[in-house]
Formats: C-alpha cells, structure tokens, sequence
C-alpha cells in the first residue's frame, strides 16, 4: 500500500479541486508569471502555480512547490526559469 504523506494528499486534492471552477480559484500572477495563477496549498507553505487553457477546458499545473522567498528553490523562480527557458508559454 502507497502511504502518502499528509502535505502531499492535501496537495493532490487541491490540484484536483481545480477540476472545478479553475478561473475562480487562486490569484492572477503579475510581471513575468503574467498568465499564470497562484494558489496555496497544503498550508501556507506550498504553492500551485498554474495556467488555464479555456479554448480547450485544460487547466496545466506548471509548478508545485514551496515559497521560499530569496531561495533559488522558490516555486516562482522555478516558474520564472521555465518560462525564460521557453519550456512552456504563459499564454
């Protein structure tokens, strides 16, 4: 049987819940995440970073991870690197 942490089923069900009424849930992200949405989870430590796609119902989770303000390991700089890589568009 998988044991799943309980920071890590939190963050499953929130992923999940945007399977409902994504463009009402989390904040839009301004400067270079603009397009993209933030949205906590499990705590307040963690972060779901995550772009919707309207034309074709998708909702793309680009980063999850945690907020470590000045940290190289932050959930913004690691979406902020995936986007200067042009490894995904904000849109």
């Amino acid at each position: 049987m998988l044991r799943v942490r309980r920071g890590a089923a939190s963050l499953c069900r929130r992923v999940e819940g945007l399977a409902h009424d994504p463009e009402k849930q989390g904040k839009p992200l301004l400067g270079e995440l603009t397009g993209l949405r933030s949205l906590r989870g499990a705590g307040q430590r963690f972060r779901i970073l995550f772009r919707l796609e309207r034309e074709r119902v998708i909702v793309l989770v680009l980063a999850l991870g945690r907020r470590q303000a000045g940290s190289t390991r932050d959930v913004y700089e690691l979406a902020r690197k995936l986007l200067k890589l042009r490894l995904v568009e904000p849109r």
